[in-house]
């Protein structure tokens, strides 16, 4: 076995074997993955291997069907046949809501070139004799759906990576991951020691164990899975070679397809079984665990009633074996912050479906510094410290469950709840608040009178908070609001040297002393990374505020940009809480607050300083997100009561209401601002996103060089803002927008803005059609709605109000 490789893969499931392939194709030869025992161990060799391209991220259903394309490449590269069967499949819907969600599904599918529609139920019947039709009212074809033999495609990776160069070696389980002073690692294993540049943790079922080595503590959790395949079904024998299509039922929450001349019955059971909490077991490999009937009882017997041959035909097989889910139900890869060259491709649950895609955006990450499209639904990013072993195995249960389940727009998920709360939690409770979860922090979404009114129902149209969100925008547009902004991520930079890193870092133009200034921050690509504020607190001081739920992503892209001295760094989230005050009013709540002058004059607008609020220690900046005048006030965890209690005493004379997430979000769009994770993300330029108006073209910093090439040639999208003529509905993400019956773009977010009285939506279309008063149309729930382009904000265009 060799000594030295550029990249040491651990685990020889699908995942391991196409980070493998992918790698070599693309042309790194010395990379070697290391398995335990035989490749497929763990998960991989009884998985029940039906492929399928629905996911509720697009960016995730377009890798499902970039892996369902690559089975016949690696098919012929590597000689192994992959056992696929193009089957085509259909997702059913037993009910109106379910209905909802596949029209939903299918105008993601116009605008991503996906080939699916609605065929009729008595279609459906046709294609799939056996299933009762009267059960259903809605059928959604996809014709790349269909299964494939998951040992074939494991070994198609394998051998196929061989074919360019790579090597892999069984029977080698790795004992040791012990890192080097220089970053690079040193892989023990009984055979041999590998040196490593970089490692990746495709553990599967050993991803914790695995991470253990290296002291992480990754957030997954095996469960345990059932299906069953029947004895030979009479009608199935008599089609002889024509194969029947594969199929999901959501209400059902189960996924059925042709095994031979039978069928095969898989399901997520509604009460989940978290398998080996503590630690997976050494000794585990090829072997299944006892099935569980009652587990699956009420499952199978709604799958019987609806494919009646089921319940007549034997059960040849029932499968019990474990796999491995993240707290979300999505993989979670990439490097892990933190660490140096260590990354991690785990939970990936749905291997086979989705293997080829973790593969490509893998190999494009180590490769190329960047994945092609943006993979933020799988990063390991998007989880912190808060994300521990316990709390992972309660979320991952809770989306096991919910395999099939629908989240709504408006909908929050009740398990591992209140793991970060602020010191507001029980204080902003008892007035009523409504919460969201953002990267582990409870965060008010919308305050009812009170907590026995504070409730919402799941749903696609405008929910019950409408009105109550109504009037807190109302009160931060005529008078002053106040919300909690312990969400935000704050990043703080130290030293010499600090101007001259974030200058390099951002693409924007660095404040003077006591200023803010807005700025993008690029990948070398020119794809966004980005959307930030920054702040010149002293020469060698500045603070970073953006994404919450980007902080642990940031921090590893600041990190990995570092110089050796001359700046110090540290994610300072959690060490700075604090409160936003907006409205016409703002100015009279702060007066009462501070000792020192804080006009118009004495504090100007993008303003930042030291200073005292409510008695405090504090930083005041004078900026805000909802467009009218507002202020930001940060302040250590311990003080953030204290300033409550103050503003609200010095504002009730004043109208001041608490507003929440909602309301903010619906300020924000009538002043045609777009957020980051949903208009602005790296799927984007900064041309195409607009935020190139923030680029100090005079400097060099890091994505100059593509921004300024789109600069010459001009972006072929832009984002656009958009009025749409509905009464009772809105958008919330991913809709197609259409001209003359034809998909030409897609609504990145959006909602009901309260001021104005409209229905807005945000969203990318073609350079020649982003200009004002152009007519488009917005899909939303299988309905088309007309919508006008916006030449200019709804409200307060030239920004009057928030510099007053």
């Amino acid at each position: 076995m060799e000594t030295e490789a550029r990249v040491v893969i651990i685990g020889g499931g699908v995942v391991g074997c196409s980070i493998l392939y992918h790698l070599a194709k693309f042309g790194w030869k010395d990379v070697i993955l290391l398995e335990r025992k035989e490749l497929t161990s763990g998960s991989s060799w009884h998985a029940a291997g039906q492929i399928h391209t629905i996911s509720s991220d697009p960016n995730i259903s377009r890798l499902q069907g970039y892996t369902i394309n690559l089975y016949k490449e690696i098919e012929k590269v590597s000689g192994q046949s992959v056992g696929m069967h193009s089957t085509g499949g259909f997702y059913l819907a037993s009910n109106q809501t379910w209905y909802d969600y596949l029209k939903r599904e299918r105008s993601k599918a116009r605008y991503m070139g996906l080939d699916q529609e609605f065929i009729s139920v008595e279609e459906a019947a046709r294609r799939h004799p056996l299933i009762d039709p009267k059960h259903y009212i809605a059928a959604l074809w996809d014709p790349l759906d269909g299964d494939v033999d998951p040992s074939g495609v494991t070994y198609a990776y394998a051998k196929a990576a061989k074919v360019y160069g790579a090597k892999y070696y069984t029977q080698t389980p790795v004992i040791e991951t012990n890192q080097r002073p220089d970053g690079s690692w040193d892989v023990i294993t009984p055979n041999g020691n590998i040196h490593a540049e970089m490692i990746v943790n495709a553990g599967g079922l050993w991803a914790r164990e695995v991470g253990h080595l290296a002291g992480l503590h990754l957030p997954v959790q095996p469960m345990e899975h059932h299906y069953l395949i029947t004895e030979d079904i009479p009608e199935i024998v008599a089609r002889g070679e024509e194969r029947l299509p594969a199929g999901i039922d959501y209400e059902g929450n189960m996924y059925f397809r042709q095994e031979r001349h039978g069928m095969l019955l898989g399901t997520y059971e509604p009460r989940a079984t978290p398998w080996s909490v503590k630690g997976t077991p050494q000794d585990f490999g090829h072997e299944l665990l006892a099935p569980k009937l009652d587990n699956i009882a009420e499952r199978l017997e709604l799958g019987f009633e609806r494919i009646p041959a089921l319940g007549r035909a034997g059960i040849k097989n029932m499968i019990n074996g474990p796999f491995t889910f993240g707290p979300d139900g999505n993989p979670m890869i990439g490097p892990v912050p933190g660490m140096r060259n260590y990354w991690v491709a785990v939970g990936v649950m749905a291997g086979f479906c989705q293997g080829g895609g973790v593969g490509l955006c893998m190999a494009e990450w180590m490769i190329d510094g960047e994945p092609s499209i943006d993979v933020w639904a799988m990063d390991v990013a998007r989880f912190g410290n808060y994300a521990t072993p316990e709390w992972g195995t309660v979320k991952s249960t809770e989306n096991y469950e919910r395999r099939f389940v629908m989240t709504f727009p408006n909908e929050t998920l009740p398990k591992g709840r209140r793991q970060k709360t602020t010191s507001l939690y029980d204080r902003l409770t008892q007035k009523g608040a409504v919460w969201g979860q953002g990267f582990g922090l409870e965060h008010a979404l919308w305050f009812a009178d009170g907590p026995a009114d504070a409730h919402e129902q799941p749903t696609f149209n405008r929910s019950r908070a409408h009105d109550y969100v109504a009037r807190e925008v109302k009160a931060v547009r005529e008078n002053v609001g106040v919300i909690e902004i312990a969400n935000f991520a704050k990043h703080e930079f130290k030293g010499p040297g600090a101007r001259a890193y974030l200058d390099r870092v951002l693409a924007g133009k660095l404040p003077k002393q006591g200023r803010l200034a807005l700025t993008p921050m690029l990948t070398p690509k020119g794809k966004l990374y980005g959307d930030l504020t920054v702040a010149c607190l002293a020469e060698d001081h500045f603070m970073l505020f953006g994404s919450g739920m980007m902080q642990e992503a940031h921090r590893r892209w600041f990190e990995r940009h570092l110089p050796e001295s001359g700046v110090s760094y540290r994610n300072m989230s959690d060490e700075l809480h604090g409160l936003a005050l907006s409205g016409p009013k703002s100015r009279q709540v702060l007066e009462q607050l501070v000792r020192e002058d804080v006009s118009a004059e004495g504090f100007k607008f993008l303003n930042i300083r030291r200073t005292f609020v409510a008695g405090v220690p504090a930083i005041l900046a004078r900026v805000s997100f909802s467009g009218e005048l507002g202020y930001e006030i940060y302040v250590a965890p311990q003080y953030q009561l204290r300033l409550a209690e103050s503003v609200e005493q010095v504002g009730a004379e004043l109208g001041l209401r608490w507003y929440g997430g909602r309301a903010l979000m619906s300020l924000r769009l009538e002043k045609s601002w777009g957020v980051w994770g949903l208009d602005f993300r790296p799927d984007f330029t900064a041309a195409e996103s607009g935020l190139d108006a923030f680029i100090d073209w005079k400097k060099d910093f890091i994505g100059k060089e593509a921004a300024s090439a789109e600069r010459e040639t001009g972006p072929k999208k832009k984002l656009v803002v958009m009025v749409i003529d509905t009464k009772d509905i809105d958008v919330s993400n991913d809709e197609a927008i259409l001209v003359g019956g034809k998909a030409v773009g897609y609504v990145s977010s959006g909602g009901y803005a309260h001021a104005t009285g409209k229905s807005v939506a945000f969203g990318y279309v073609p350079v020649d059609l982003a200009t004002g008063g152009t007519k488009v149309e917005v899909e939303i729930n299988g309905e088309r709605y007309p919508a006008e382009i916006q030449a200019q904000p709804l409200y307060d265009a030239n920004g009057g109000r928030m510099r007053g």
